[in-house]
């Protein structure tokens, strides 16, 4: 069988994407081969003068906007802001095992920016979404633990790394739950899940994880980690479905529907995580 490729996207003309997180890395060549294939990309970043010159060069149709997921004005803002239908919605930015710091909101910062402003974001889109949610996460989904009670880090150690898996855990739940409430209300839009393996980017260069980067026989190419991305984005996969490299692990290959953890299954813990994240965003609010 043929690995798929972004040679095998679909005639995009007249789709509109939007991307967080798309002026580097796998969200930057997400949204050149969504744009190579006709689709209107939206880039939703925080720097919106480096993401223009990093499309620069690219043919095709870029609209660029500020959007810091970590941030819950700059979320609304941009909500706010939208008009016309959205197509494909992609929560793409993250950071991954940074110090303990705290958002303009007094929120851990890597929780807000992998799962509660991606949250913020697509509950407030989700009227515009046409087509489907796709949640970037990781393959560290799995060894990932929640702690519902103290879900933003103010009572326990900050463990830099605990805090990403737990938050890409959040992200697999968020999908579950997502999903649910999508059929149970009758809507055709899908919510899926896309792992790019273990690709060598700038999100881990900082860290102590980094020394994976090094060890290059475990990692995906960032060319082919975006693959999952786009393969999750156009594909017609069911509802909640997790596509992530078939190679050994999910470390590295081609795109395919693979399963999610164990814990990314439990339909229980998502329904209480969604009323945490929700009553978090309230506190803020208030």
């Amino acid at each position: 069988m043929t690995s798929w490729t972004a040679n095998d996207l679909p005639d995009l003309t007249g789709r509109t994407v939007v991307i967080t997180g798309a002026g580097r890395g796998l969200g930057l060549i997400t949204a050149r081969e969504l744009s190579r294939a006709g689709a209107r990309v939206v880039l939703g970043v925080r720097d919106t003068g480096k993401a223009r010159r990093a499309v620069a060069e690219l043919p095709g149709s870029f609209d660029i906007r500020p959007l810091d997921v970590s941030d819950l004005a700059s979320v609304r803002a941009f909500a706010g802001s939208w008009s016309g239908d959205i197509d494909i919605l992609i929560n793409n930015a993250g950071v991954m095992d940074i110090p303990a710091a705290r958002t303009a909101d007094g929120l851990d910062l890597q929780t807000t920016t992998n799962h509660t402003g991606p949250f913020l974001l697509t509950t407030l889109l989700l009227e515009r979404i046409t087509d489907r949610v796709v949640h970037v996460t990781s393959e560290l989904h799995r060894q990932g633990r929640i702690d519902l009670d103290d879900l933003d880090w103010r009572t326990r150690r900050h463990h830099g790394m605990r805090a990403y898996e737990a938050s890409k855990l959040a992200v697999v739940l968020f999908s579950l739950e997502l999903q649910r409430r999508l059929t149970a209300d009758g809507s055709p839009v899908r919510s899926v899940l896309a792992s790019p393996g273990i690709a060598r980017t700038t999100l881990a260069a900082h860290s102590r994880s980094n020394v994976i980067n090094r060890l290059t026989f475990l990692t995906n190419h960032p060319e082919r980690g975006a693959l999952s991305l786009l393969y999750a984005a156009t594909q017609d996969v069911p509802g909640n479905s997790y596509v992530g490299p078939d190679g050994l692990g999910g470390l590295r290959g081609s795109p395919a529907v693979r399963r999610q953890g164990k814990a990314g299954l439990d339909s229980a813990m998502a329904g209480r995580l969604w009323d945490a994240t929700t009553d978090l965003i309230g506190s803020v609010a208030r």
